[in-house]
């Protein structure tokens, strides 16, 4: 783990390992607008302690199933403090994860019959074969 006194002095590398992501995600994410790309100092970049929280952040609303428009758009509710907004958002998340997940149980009560019905003693082909031919 990288030592809070290195948090203000840190390379790409540094940044990426205290994010645990690759140096190409930051890359990226900084293409994206999500992260500052800053000036070099003494022939290197150097990244701080509100990038890391920035990263971490970032990782973190990608973990709960944001987008990187929504995260930019959280990064900006998080600086004027929209709490209505950010509510808004992930309200509209959980309706997403609560919809994929009825989704994902339907898809399992399929093959969970299938599998039952293909385990049965009864000749010709088996339906969870039988299912996905086209």
């Amino acid at each position: 783990m990288v030592q809070s006194q290195d948090l203000n002095q840190l390379t790409i590398g540094k940044l990426a390992a205290a994010g645990g992501v690759g140096v190409e995600t930051i890359r990226f994410y900084q293409r994206k607008g999500l992260l500052a790309t800053p000036t070099r100092g003494g022939g290197f970049r150097t990244y701080g302690n509100e990038d890391v929280r920035r990263l971490r952040f970032i990782r973190q609303a990608q973990a709960a199933g944001f987008t990187l428009e929504e995260i930019r758009e959280l990064l900006e509710l998080n600086a004027s403090n929209n709490r209505p907004r950010a509510r808004e958002l992930a309200r509209h998340r959980i309706d997403a994860l609560n919809e994929k997940i009825a989704e994902l149980q339907r898809a399992r009560d399929a093959l969970i019959k299938l599998e039952h019905d293909c385990a049965s003693e009864h000749g010709g082909h088996c339906p969870i074969l039988a299912s996905f031919n086209v």
